[in-house]
């Protein structure tokens, strides 16, 4: 199901810029300017369709963003990411101690925020379980991924790209979206790119099993993980 972002931001053209990356990247985003709307879409909020993280500016017009969360740590332990214009340390360690899970200074890449929102609820989401005969299987812990029950020798990149594709099987990933979610760290990697170690990870498959083909392509659109 498509996942929901709450936008608390009183400034227009920032949190128009937030929602077009979150939707780029396949989320959807809800968007209010003030903190005691916040706290009401979160209480209303039926079970299917509560916001899984709220992007809460600090400067709010009618309560500080740090009184949002404390409040609504009272009924909710949706995964919050302050925005602020201050960078001062004592900032920082306020937003955390109340229970924020990340910090962002303005001025930002909104790419670069909806790749710590990913960060974020992959460190929150319980680990999925693997079918029996499933093709991958990824152990977050080691950093490693199975394939057909073999442990595939992998580079950083060429790990975070097979693993942002087993996360969506069936999906197709745009090259755009992998960027955002392999090379965050890297913003000045070219597309391309993802090109070069979508056919590296190819070879490895085949080392292991060469009848079998699961990264698909979509000409002009991206790749997916065929299901099994």
């Amino acid at each position: 199901m498509p996942v929901t972002i709450l936008i608390v931001e009183d400034e227009l053209a920032i949190a128009d810029s937030i929602a077009y990356a979150l939707r780029t990247d396949g989320f959807v985003p809800r968007h209010v300017s003030l903190g005691a709307q916040a706290l009401q879409a979160m209480r209303d909020a039926e079970p299917a369709t509560l916001p899984a993280l709220v992007v809460l500016d600090v400067g709010l017009p009618d309560m500080n963003g740090f009184e949002v969360c404390r409040q609504l740590r009272q009924f909710c332990n949706a995964p919050v990411i302050f925005l602020t214009a201050r960078s001062d340390e004592i900032d920082r360690i306020v937003g955390l101690e109340i229970g924020a899970d990340d910090y962002v200074t303005k001025p930002f890449s909104p790419r670069e925020l909806v790749a710590r929102i990913r960060v974020v609820l992959r460190r929150l989401a319980p680990p999925a379980a693997v079918a029996p005969g499933a093709r991958f299987e990824i152990r977050e812990a080691e950093a490693r991924i199975l394939y057909r029950a073999r442990a595939l020798e992998l580079t950083r990149y060429e790990y975070l790209l097979l693993k942002a594709l087993c996360e969506r099987p069936g999906h197709v990933l745009s090259r755009a979206q992998l960027m955002d979610r392999v090379w965050a760290d890297a913003p000045d990697t070219l597309d391309r790119t993802v090109d070069a170690h979508i056919k590296s990870l190819r070879a490895k498959l085949r080392l292991v099993d060469a009848d079998d083909d699961p990264i698909q392509t979509h000409r002009g659109m991206g790749y997916s993980l065929a299901g099994p």
